[in-house]
């Protein structure tokens, strides 16, 4: 189960920097859409998906066991 929730944190975390990269992107060379989808909405999967990476991320720290 840890392994899992720490794999969710790295690829949900992953995948949102990139999304907000691209929405960034897309913004500094004046363009609203990519992809048809206005960057607005890649700019809200991006932080949804580093929400999740870090609400893994804080599951794993939870339930870890103490040393």
């Amino acid at each position: 189960m840890h392994g899992l929730l720490i794999w969710i944190a790295r690829i949900a975390g992953i995948a949102g920097v990139l999304l907000c990269a691209v929405a960034f992107g897309a913004r500094a060379a004046n363009t609203w859409q990519v992809g048809g989808y206005p960057i607005g909405a890649l700019l809200q999967a991006g932080v949804a998906g580093m929400l999740l990476a870090c609400l893994a991320y804080l599951a794993y720290l939870a339930e870890r066991p103490r040393a």
